[in-house]
């Protein structure tokens, strides 16, 4: 299995600036991410960033970066900058790991590669997790997903779907899940093929995709199929906030505590 991971990195977060250069246990949180993708069967791993701090801190451990535009709006147009300037062909694979993810599990990148690699019907592969609680079906910012036999994905949204419209009929009717019926979390990890990548940046944003708020919804609207599997492992929660980042930097310490001198 070939493919590419590309890690899309930019200084100008609105709620943490500066976040790929955060220091976790002694290193960029960037190197963290690049260290997991590097644990993956990928063949090459691209840190993609517009910012010369970010590139003069990856150049430092090592990695391969690729300057990209200060311009774009999202990390696909980044990913599509970086194929095209390496010259990758449309059926190449990419997959796209977030910056902000460095305990990202490996297996999850192999995951989604794998994906696109055995369903060729499929221009975009990515993850999901089963939700159990009614809170986080009801919650804006837990991206729901409905799909067919197939794992191939019908709609997101932010929005509670399936509706179970026979116990959900009243806001006071005291909300619970439905039996027998499957709700499930997107987990926000893509693999793509890059002919996807080179239609996807001509397309204008999808009516859905501007209501929704949601990138994925304007492949869906231009025909293109995305193919979506249960995780394999469930995987840590990324860094937003402040908040995130101490947290995660407690967590990190204890485990350095823990670990065995050498």
């Amino acid at each position: 299995m070939s493919y590419t991971v590309v890690i899309p990195a930019r200084f100008a977060s609105t709620r943490l600036p500066g976040k790929p250069l955060a220091d976790i246990a002694g290193k960029p949180m960037i190197a963290h991410v690049y260290d997991r993708a590097r644990e993956s069967h990928a063949n090459r791993v691209i840190i993609a960033t517009d910012d010369p701090r970010i590139e003069t801190a990856c150049r430092g451990f090592g990695a391969e970066v690729v300057m990209t535009s200060a311009g774009h709006t999202s990390g696909t147009d980044r990913l599509e900058e970086v194929a095209r300037l390496m010259n990758f062909g449309p059926d190449e694979r990419v997959v796209n790991v977030q910056g902000d993810e460095p305990l990202i599990p490996p297996e999850l990148i192999d995951q989604v590669a794998a994906n696109l690699e055995t369903h060729p019907d499929a221009a975009i592969a990515t993850l999901c997790e089963p939700i159990s609680d009614v809170a986080s079906v009801f919650n804006p910012n837990v991206v729901k997903v409905v799909f067919d036999y197939r794992g191939m994905a019908h709609y997101f949204s932010r929005a509670p779907i399936p509706w179970a419209r026979d116990a959900w009929q009243a806001e006071d009717s005291g909300r619970a899940l439905p039996e027998g019926v499957g709700y499930y979390r997107h987990i926000g990890i893509y693999g793509y093929r890059v002919n996807l990548l080179r239609n996807f940046v001509t397309w204008p944003p999808a009516p859905t995709e501007v209501t929704e708020s949601l990138e994925q919804l304007r492949a869906l609207h231009n025909g293109a199929r995305i193919h979506v599997e249960e995780a394999c492992r469930v995987p840590p929660s990324g860094v937003d906030t402040q908040q995130d980042l101490d947290r995660l930097r407690q967590y990190m310490a204890a485990k350095q505590k823990e670990a065995p001198d050498p």
